[in-house]
């Protein structure tokens, strides 16, 4: 299993949004960068994500998990961008702030601290176990 991280700003599709989609999930259409459609398309069913607001809040606030591997992105007719199926698995007890993140020396190395801008990107292990131990919930 691998571990990445989805960025949303909350104004455009919440958590709350993400979790009223229910088992079927939702496409995580709408990404137009390279790297972030090269993320998608390693990506595998069951694999965990985070689900991060941003812009304001700034926070881990959720676990997702991949149901749907890469295809054509539905929003555009272009086929250069794809995206995959993600569906709401549960909320952080409390939610990890970006400056949460930033604090802790383990984390100084993730995309997130390093590449702020990126809407799909890699998590690591440790720091998928940190995270979740920081927004109390199980990995």
């Amino acid at each position: 299993m691998a571990y990445w991280l989805f960025k949303s700003e909350p104004s455009t599709w919440s958590w709350d949004d993400q979790v009223a989609k229910g088992d079927t999930g939702e496409e995580w259409d709408g990404v137009r960068n390279y790297q972030a459609r090269n993320n998608m398309r390693q990506m595998e069913i069951g694999d965990r994500g985070f689900f991060y607001h941003s812009q304001k809040e700034k926070a881990v606030v959720g676990i997702v998990e991949v149901c749907a591997t890469v295809h054509p992105d539905s929003t555009t007719d272009d086929p250069r961008w794809e995206c995959v199926d993600i569906r709401a698995v549960r909320p952080f007890e409390t939610p990890v702030t970006l400056g949460d993140i930033k604090e802790m020396p383990t984390l100084a190395d993730m995309v997130l601290v390093n590449n702020t801008r990126l809407s799909v990107q890699p998590v690591t292990e440790a720091e998928w176990k940190t995270i979740c131990e920081m927004g109390g919930t199980a990995p």
